[in-house]
């Protein structure tokens, strides 16, 4: 059930316990989900790491998103109190984002489509019934950090994100916490010199994948609208942009619940060994454990990590590449 968009009050701000700085109003929207909700694990996916200047997660459980919509830039707030949603937002893009919020909080997404063929599922959807598939509707935000992702340590490419998002991107609209940022828009992206991409510790390769991305940044934008099977299929068309990619890609920005990640390093060996007990599996083999999943694969691979049911390292992780750049 949504509300109407309203400006909030200075007041009601103070009464939030929001910092006196907070004291612009910004649009609101209520929505009540039709079940349980869990703001961490929906909107968790869409975080780049503890330093993403786009997203914040508050002590209250509150979430701060800053986003490029198709009307501008926007910074959205959302908080769930007694099993209703609030969201409030600031800049250009404010309506958009309160429009799009029960999207992006799974209201879309259908979890009593997921038959658990495991027990360890079974009593892991048991223990996180707030899990939702979040669908932002925007893709380039999502297939950026992707393609920085590519072949690189989490920690290199959350610092490239980090890095790029700080020094190119412009402040967060309203009173978003410290130093959140909206990402450049795609001609920024676009004008970046390649000294800078190496500052970031991005190679040639993966920063000629996002030029190449953002030349055509209205096209892949139109992907949002269609079925995830389609829109992987252009975001595919990109040189550099293969499966991997455009299944992290999906999974976000459209709420993708069969988007399976095939070419991960780690994935196969932990759906292995959660589903079958080979921590060697490949892809191959991890398709083959998914396949009674088949519409709910990527549900069921993000029910195996929230298991905790992984096998023990059994090498040093990967060192970063070159010196570390905070």
């Amino acid at each position: 059930m949504a509300g109407r968009f309203a400006p909030r009050s200075p007041r009601a701000a103070v009464r939030d316990g929001m910092p006196r700085q907070a004291l612009a109003p910004g649009r609101v929207r209520a929505w009540v989900p039709d079940g349980p909700l869990d703001l961490g694990l929906v909107l968790g996916p869409l975080r780049r790491g503890p330093g993403d200047p786009t997203f914040r997660t508050m002590p209250d459980g509150s979430v701060w998103r800053a986003s490029r919509t198709p009307a501008g830039p926007g910074t959205l707030r959302v908080a769930a109190r007694g099993g209703e949603v609030h969201g409030e937002a600031w800049g250009p893009g404010a309506d958009w984002l309160l429009e799009q919020l029960p999207r992006m909080l799974g209201a879309e997404d259908d979890p009593s489509a997921f038959v658990p063929r495991h027990r360890l599922l079974a009593v892991t959807a048991h223990r996180r019934p707030g899990l939702r598939l979040a669908r932002t509707g925007l893709v380039l935000e999502s297939l950026i950090p992707s393609v920085l992702e590519q072949k690189v340590t989490t920690l290199e490419a959350y610092q490239a994100w980090r890095l790029l998002v700080r020094r190119f991107g412009e402040p967060a609209p309203g009173p978003a916490p410290g130093r959140m940022c909206v990402m450049p828009a795609a001609r920024t992206w676009a004008l970046i010199p390649s000294w800078e991409w190496h500052l970031a510790g991005v190679d040639d390769k993966r920063a000629s994948t996002i030029l190449r991305a953002v030349r055509v940044a209205a096209r892949l934008e139109e992907a949002a609208g269609m079925e995830p099977a389609a829109a992987r299929e252009r975001l595919e068309l990109v040189s550099g942009i293969g499966p991997w990619t455009s299944a992290e890609t999906v999974q976000r920005s459209h709420g993708a619940p069969d988007a399976v990640t095939v070419g991960d390093l780690h994935l196969p060996g932990i759906v292995g060994f959660a589903l079958g007990g080979d921590r060697y599996a490949d892809d191959a083999e991890m398709l083959r454990l998914l396949e009674p999943y088949a519409g709910q694969r990527h549900r069921a691979a993000r029910l195996v990590l929230l298991s905790g049911r992984v096998p023990g390292r059994r090498a040093p992780r990967m060192a970063p590449r070159g010196i570390e750049r905070l």
